[in-house]
């Protein structure tokens, strides 16, 4: 009896130097591999109405081709930073101490996100068109508004009196304006719009432009009004074309392929 004392003891004795853990499971490896997210931007500092959409540019950088091509599956598939961009949108609303630029860059960006959101949430989709109500549905709750695509479209970004927002935001389809694969932003914003609108002047698929006769977007035909604010459409056109155009030009629209941009 002794003898079995002394070796339950000498037993307890190497568990305690050794340690008989538990097996590590997959999960565990799961736990340990979890890196911290970085944090939001502190809204107090200086340049944080920049360093919101930081998060936002690094995924269009990563999934959005030079094209404009969006890869929907990637962001789908690793939708965490994708998420708290949209978080941040939520918690940051611009107030009167912000710039137009700043409020610009803001809104510019809020409506392509929530457009991929939008996408995201119905993906696989052979066209947004096919999604129901797709620019009137309430989904995001930016501050203590739901917002819709249209009211940031009409009521937000138009009365801004920046024709260019045409070409910065997109409704995820061929014909549309592409998708930048950079965040738009306060500093860099004048340039970014120029870029933007004569990238999408130059794109033949979208417009064939000469100077007897024009056959553009049918863009122009829906915001005409927009693009006549200092002078005629052509006037418009001509600051951004290399084309110079005659006001005599005989013109006519494009048919719009509605089919998604990925």
């Amino acid at each position: 009896m002794k003898n079995i004392s002394v070796l339950i003891i000498t037993l307890l004795f190497i568990s305690s130097c050794f340690g008989f853990q538990k097996p590590i499971t997959n999960q565990d490896h799961e736990i340990e591999a979890k890196i911290p997210l970085p944090p939001k931007p502190p809204k107090k500092s200086a340049n944080f109405k920049e360093l919101m959409h930081k998060r936002w540019h690094t995924i269009l950088q990563n999934h959005v081709s030079d094209d404009g091509n969006v890869d929907y599956k990637a962001i789908k598939n690793d939708k965490t930073e994708f998420d708290i961009y949209i978080d941040y949108l939520s918690d940051t609303q611009p107030d009167d101490t912000w710039s137009k630029n700043e409020k610009l860059a803001y809104w510019i960006n809020a409506y392509n996100a929530l457009t991929v959101d939008l996408i995201l949430r119905n993906y696989p989709t052979k066209s947004i068109k096919d999604i129901k109500d797709p620019w009137n549905q309430r989904l995001w709750k930016l501050g203590d508004t739901w917002q819709n695509l249209n009211d940031i479209e009409h009521k937000i970004l138009r009365n801004m009196d920046e024709p260019r927002i045409h070409f910065a935001i997109v409704c995820a389809s061929v014909s549309c304006p592409k998708l930048q694969n950079e965040a738009f932003i306060a500093s860099k914003l004048d340039a970014q719009l120029t870029k933007a609108t004569k990238e999408f002047l130059a794109d033949s698929t979208k417009n064939e432009l000469s100077k007897d006769g024009i056959k553009i977007s049918k863009i122009f035909k829906w915001f005409k009004k927009d693009f006549e604010q200092n002078g005629s459409l052509i006037d418009f056109l001509n600051q951004y074309s290399d084309v110079t155009i005659s006001e005599s030009a005989k013109k006519s629209y494009s048919d719009y392929n509605w089919d998604l941009n990925d």
